[in-house]
């Protein structure tokens, strides 16, 4: 993207509604009239800008589309410490609007990510139904494996294979980390079982499924109705039970009236994440449920098995603090490509 261009998204994005006189006057861009102009209609012919009046008269203000989506890059972004990010530190009540309707990925991405369904259609078209249970067997276990090294599993990817086929459990690993593994391929093997499970999401089925995934982990499967903190984030998800359980209901709807499957799919991701519904065990909630929604359309399940953690927590927290998808999507797109190049 040029510099001038970037530095005028920067200028919406601090100061949300302009003039071109203002933006003149209040920013450092040394273009001429004749190349603002014809930025500006760059913008609004992307969606990330709208005007209103005429002429002289006539204002620009950002669209949800340039808050969701504009990039981020994340070594920048962390280089401030928590207290020192200017963030939205409480949950955003507008976000189902502004994501309603909303083209999340762009045409360049929503081409690459039918590549890759098209290229799953292709490879699976002739497997018969064993070879597919043994693909997804990997699968498991690199899912399994990986969403509980993001919450803080010791198990290595060798001994998480031990555990999940021959119930052998590591030496010095706790009970609750084999536990959490355990669950994961139960809760993976039901929605297998099940494959239209979340072909319609409700909040009963986000409630089942976090209960396969902490059962026997002492953690509370209801709906929290205390306040919960984020390490590493000023972010204060909902505190009230009822404001949680409207917020999972309006996910529900909303995922529920999205057309595409992979758009489904990372709403769930990110948004139960977001919500932080229950005490513990959110985004390993989100991981599976969005699987089980791409099972249920056909679609070619993520492992996650290359991502760095440390990485996948930032993008969230990006999400948290600004609402921005940016992060996140870039790493959706890659594991949905590395899925299809590595299983099936």
């Amino acid at each position: 993207m040029k510099k001038n261009l970037q530095e005028l998204i920067d200028f919406f994005l601090q100061n949300g509604v302009a003039n071109r006189q203002e933006i003149s006057d209040k920013s450092d861009l040394a273009i001429s009239p004749a190349t603002l102009k014809r930025y500006l209609s760059e913008l609004q012919n992307d969606g990330l800008i709208q005007s209103e009046g005429k002429g002289k008269a006539t204002v620009y203000k950002t669209t949800p589309l340039l808050e969701l989506t504009y990039p981020i890059d994340l070594n920048s972004y962390f280089l401030l410490e928590q207290d020192e990010r200017k963030i939205r530190n409480q949950f955003d009540f507008e976000i189902f609007g502004k994501l309603k309707g909303l083209p999340i990925f762009s045409q360049e991405e929503e081409r690459k990510l039918k590549e890759i369904h098209d290229k799953f259609l292709l490879s699976t078209r002739d497997s018969s139904q064993e070879e597919y249970q043994i693909e997804m067997e990997r699968l498991t276990i690199d899912l399994s494996w990986k969403s509980s090294q993001i919450e803080g599993s010791t198990y290595s990817l060798l001994e998480t294979e031990l555990l999940l086929k021959e119930k052998k459990t590591a030496k010095g690993k706790t009970r609750d980390e084999a536990t959490m593994l355990l669950n994961h391929k139960e809760a993976i093997d039901f929605v297998v079982a099940n494959n239209d499970y979340a072909s319609k999401l409700s909040v009963k089925i986000i409630e089942e499924l976090h209960s396969i995934l902490t059962k026997d982990l002492c953690i509370n499967r209801n709906i929290r109705r205390r306040k919960v903190g984020i390490t590493g984030t000023n972010y204060n998800p909902l505190d009230n039970e009822f404001q949680i359980r409207e917020a999972l209901e309006n996910t529900c709807q909303l995922v529920n009236q999205t057309s595409g499957i992979y758009q489904k799919c990372f709403l769930t991701l990110v948004l139960i994440s977001y919500i932080q519904p229950f005490l513990d065990g959110n985004k390993r909630t989100a991981r599976i449920l969005s699987n089980a929604i791409l099972i249920a359309y056909g679609y070619c399940p993520l492992s996650f098995r290359t991502v760095d953690p440390l990485a996948y927590k930032k993008a969230m927290l990006v999400f948290y603090e600004r609402t921005n998808l940016h992060p996140m999507k870039g790493l959706f797109i890659d594991q949905a490509e590395f899925a299809v190049n590595t299983y099936f």
